[in-house]
C-alpha cells in the first residue's frame, strides 16, 4: 500500500465504521512494516496492530526497548504526511521511547 492508496481508501471510509478503519490501519503498517523490515522497534497502532520494524539489534523478551505507539488518526496523518513527526511527539500524539523509536526518516509512506 502505498500512499495515494492510504489516501484513497481514507476518503472511502465511513464515518464510525472501525472494522472498515481497522483493516485500513493493519494494511498501511504491515505494508510499513514491509518497507521498513527488521525487529528493533515496536509500533503500535493499539487495538489494531503491533509490529516489529526498523533493521537493528532483535528484542525477544519482556517490553521492546524501542517502541513508537500512536493512535489510529495519528498513524494516518504520519503515514499521509499529515503530521510532522516532530510535531507529533511535541504534540503528545506519538509516544516513542528508545534510541531507534525515532520514525522520521522513514515516514510518510512513499
Amino acid at each position: 500500500m502505498d500512499r495515494q492508496e492510504l489516501l484513497a481508501a481514507r476518503v472511502a471510509l465511513t464515518p464510525g465504521d472501525r472494522a472498515a478503519l481497522g483493516e485500513l490501519i493493519r494494511a498501511s503498517v504491515r505494508a510499513f512494516a514491509t518497507l521498513v523490515p527488521g525487529h528493533s522497534v515496536e509500533l503500535r497502532v493499539p487495538p489494531f496492530i503491533a509490529v516489529q520494524c526498523v533493521e537493528g539489534p532483535r528484542h525477544t523478551r519482556g517490553t521492546p526497548p524501542n517502541v513508537v505507539e500512536v493512535d489510529a488518526q495519528t498513524w494516518l496523518d504520519l503515514a499521509l504526511g499529515e503530521l510532522n513527526w516532530a510535531d507529533g511527539v511535541v504534540d503528545g500524539r506519538i509516544s516513542a521511547y528508545g534510541p531507534r523509536s525515532d520514525l522520521s526518516g522513514f515516514l510518510p509512506l512513499p
